[in-house]
């Protein structure tokens, strides 16, 4: 009998005394922790990508009137923006952890697949060149939303569009070979003795979401493709002239759109499963209904896409039913919420920074979940629909909520990553510096949507100027907080205190194997696979 170690840290060793050193090391690794550098790296320069776009929003917004850009320039920003916060940021930061987190969280020695690893990263920094390229193409980019509602982007889209429609089936090329990946690697590479139901959270959370994902991807690529031959091969899908309905792209769209959102949170979940307990000295609560709930909220996610279309005037049992499910995924959602404040009742709480920005999830994401409830509700939504209520509800949601769990899951794994700590001062003035800026940035979008204010529209009447001159105010505020936590983050890397063996004992004054859990992230040591 012999024992072989195959992949991770032998692998990184390879790269580091070989002869592929530099560049090629990057574009040749199958290390699952280079692989996840690059995803995050990638998402941290998208974030600032789609917020120098948001920044352009709101520099519009600030007074009423036309000033600063043409408003179809406007409509691209919007549409980009979103794109590439949805598809560049959030979603390849959540993957990019995985990739970091899931080998050895589990004890496995790398991903499964570590060539198609390779291969789903690098198909993304094309597609999203392509899809920003569109920008400068003759009749300029899409100006459809994010959303790309038929017939704007079908009967009265530039042609652009095409580029558009193949960057979105490469991202989900992309995140399909990605979720196989995750699965393949969970099912079947734990270490002996790790059974499903003691694998951390954050691992649960991703193997769910990879399912959602492989059930999600190949729907939005049915209906780009579906768009595409409507443009040029004569179809009429949703041309109602040609016997098609628009309507028909809005179920199909929101039926892999409504699933995606919750693939760009439920990540986060595990994110947060993982640092309340630290920073709380205690064990999860309620492990086995955390499991349970995230399933619960990936199967609801599939009946409830309707939601997103009360106004398109279906029949009133329809929305009876769209209204209910709805509805009904908050209790789920509710039972994590109060999971994660049992786990802090009576624990003996500190509050360093990973522990300041879960906290600011739980706040946050909790108000974005009830104005997403006054939203499922039917009536109700008629007038709410397509208002700036609707912004400030999935902005609560990915911002305070997605955003802020990769941000709190950075300063809570970079220790290990990187073998230095961050600087707890500079992470703490980021924590506040971005949580007061972002609540300028939103709540008052709450107000004016309430109001009446529509989205995706550079002009607005005079009554709502003092509200978006705070929100503006707020946005580019929000947006300088992130490009100091660039610097925290290149100042992390290049060097600082070195973290200890057992990064957060020091602060904690707890040893992490009195927890009656699987053995602490930083302390796993590879398993030999016996032959």
């Amino acid at each position: 009998m012999s024992t072989e170690i195959t992949h991770g840290d032998v692998h990184e060793e390879h790269h580091d005394h070989g002869p592929d050193k530099g560049l090629m090391r990057w574009v040749t690794t199958t290390n699952h922790k280079d692989i996840g550098t690059l995803y995050l790296w990638l998402a941290f320069i998208m974030l600032l990508v789609g917020g120098a776009m948001a920044m352009v929003i709101r520099l519009e917004l600030f007074q009423p009137g036309l000033q600063w850009v043409e408003p179809q320039f406007f409509n691209q920003m919007t549409t980009l923006h979103g794109l590439i916060m949805v598809f560049g940021a959030i979603m390849p930061a959540f993957v990019g952890l995985a990739n970091w987190l899931v080998p050895i969280m589990i004890g496995a020695p790398d991903m499964a697949l570590p060539r198609m690893n390779n291969w789903s990263f690098w198909i993304l920094p094309f597609a999203f060149t392509m899809l920003a390229s569109t920008l400068f193409m003759e009749g300029g980019g899409p100006a459809f939303g994010w959303t790309f509602y038929a017939p704007l982007s079908t009967t009265f889209a530039p042609d652009s569009t095409d580029f558009f429609i193949f960057a979105v089936h490469l991202m989900g090329i992309s995140s399909v070979m990605g979720a196989i990946n995750v699965i393949a690697t969970i099912l079947n590479m734990r270490a002996p003795g790790m059974t499903l139901m003691k694998m951390p959270l954050f691992v649960w959370t991703w193997l769910i979401t990879a399912y959602l994902l492989i059930a999600v991807m190949p729907v939005l690529a049915g209906v780009v493709t579906m768009m595409l031959t409507d443009r040029h091969f004569g179809t009429s899908f949703f041309d109602a002239a040609g016997g098609g309905d628009p309507v028909l792209f809005q179920h199909v769209f929101w039926f892999f759109g409504h699933p995606e959102v919750y693939i760009m949170i439920l990540p986060a979940f595990g994110i947060i499963s993982a640092i309340v307990p630290t920073f709380a000295r205690k064990p999860l609560f309620g492990y086995s209904s955390m499991v349970y709930a995230s399933a619960s909220i990936a199967l609801l996610s599939f009946m409830v896409w309707a939601h997103h279309m009360y106004t398109v005037g279906m029949p009133v049992a329809g929305e009876l039913y769209f209204m209910y499910a709805t509805i009904l995924i908050s209790v789920p959602t509710g039972v994590k919420v109060f999971n994660w404040v049992a786990t802090m009742w009576r624990g003996s709480m500190t509050f360093e920074t990973p522990m300041l920005w879960a906290l600011g999830f739980i706040i946050m994401f909790t108000i974005g979940g009830f104005s997403g409830l006054m939203l499922g509700v039917a009536p109700v939504d008629t007038q709410y629909h397509d208002t700036y209520f609707v912004v400030a509800h999935f902005h609560y949601v990915l911002v305070t909520g997605a955003l802020f769990s990769i941000i709190a899951a950075f300063y809570y794994w970079v220790p290990k990553w990187t073998g230095h700590m961050y600087d707890e001062r500079l992470g703490k003035i980021h924590f506040w510096w971005s949580t007061i800026s972002v609540n300028l940035l939103f709540f008052p979008q709450h107000f004016v949507g309430l109001a009446g204010m529509p989205r995706r529209i550079p002009d607005y009447s005079l009554q709502f100027a003092e509200f978006n001159a705070i929100s503006s105010i707020g946005g580019f505020a929000f947006g300088l907080a992130q490009v100091f936590f660039l610097y925290i983050v290149i100042k992390t890397i290049r060097g600082g205190v070195k973290a200890t063996d057992k990064v957060w004992e020091g602060a904690t004054g707890l040893e992490f194997e009195q927890l009656p859990s699987p053995p602490p992230y930083h302390s796993f040591t590879v398993a030999p696979q016996v032959k």
